[in-house]
């Protein structure tokens, strides 16, 4: 991997969800170019490994293990980064569940659950974050997916979710403008190496459908999302809040629709 076009030297960044994917790619990118990283999720064996993986880069780096459901862990995780490194330059929201099902086989608690886990934890996380927050300076960064403006069968919950996130993306991008704080969303798509595209495009078929419908022809690379996550960190982008900017190969301009016919139901 080339060396960071960016440097990041004396900056703090926390990851909610920086144990895995996506998240922990951008986890490692910032500490590569210089930050302290705090990641936070459920696992605390992850957190540990997480934290190992970055101290191994030379980062400094700190971990906690809870819920984005549950503030008061958030709250923890938030605080504990700000004892340890102080005023919080970036914050992460990437925290997400999600699964297959068609929406007559959901039950009310399984699409709770990704609302939950995806809009309820981004908005913990975001409103919690802001009194440790470098004011004026910070970056807020949220994740959110091509169903946040594509409907895509099977993915109720997650449509609603990240549709959710988008606008509240914008809406604290217009509160928070006052406080010198940038609020902006990454819009991955299929993205190599990562628990969502495995179980979205869990078939060679389904696979072939995602690749046909991604003008690029490929899927992207956690680097993708790392580069555009530190872009929009960087000084080089201090005028950009508000905006929703897809990493998807052109997924998103070639509508919704499904990840395959032969996907089962899953009862939830």
């Amino acid at each position: 991997m080339s060396a960071p076009s960016f440097d990041f030297t004396g900056k703090t960044v926390f990851v909610a969800g920086g144990t895995s994917g996506i998240n922990q790619g951008i986890a490692e990118a910032f500490g590569r170019a210089g930050a302290s990283v705090a990641v936070f999720s459920r696992s605390q064996d992850k957190v540990d490994a997480a934290v190992a993986r970055l101290e191994a880069l030379g980062a400094p780096a700190f971990g906690a293990a809870g819920d984005v459901r549950q503030p008061e862990a958030v709250e923890a995780a938030l605080k504990g980064c700000h004892e340890t490194f102080g005023e919080i330059d970036v914050v992460v929201s990437g925290a997400a569940g999600n699964f297959l099902a068609p929406a007559l086989d959901m039950s009310p608690n399984a699409f709770k659950t990704v609302i939950d886990i995806d809009l309820l934890g981004t908005f913990n996380v975001l409103r919690l974050s802001h009194a440790y927050l470098r004011k004026p300076g910070a970056s807020l960064i949220t994740i959110s997916a091509p169903q946040s403006t594509a409907p895509t069968a099977m993915q109720a919950h997650a449509c609603a979710a990240k549709a959710g996130i988008d606008m509240l993306t914008k809406v604290l991008a217009l509160e928070w403008g006052e406080h010198g704080i940038r609020v902006n969303a990454i819009v991955p798509g299929p993205i190599g190496g990562t628990e969502g595209l495995d179980r979205l495009a869990n078939s060679p078929e389904a696979m072939e459908l995602m690749l046909s419908r991604t003008p690029l022809g490929r899927v992207g690379t956690l680097d993708d999302c790392a580069n555009m996550a530190m872009m929009l960190a960087a000084d080089l982008t201090s005028y950009v809040t508000g905006a929703i900017i897809p990493v998807d190969g052109g997924r998103t301009m070639t509508g919704g629709g499904s990840y395959g016919s032969k996907v089962p139901p899953r009862n939830a």
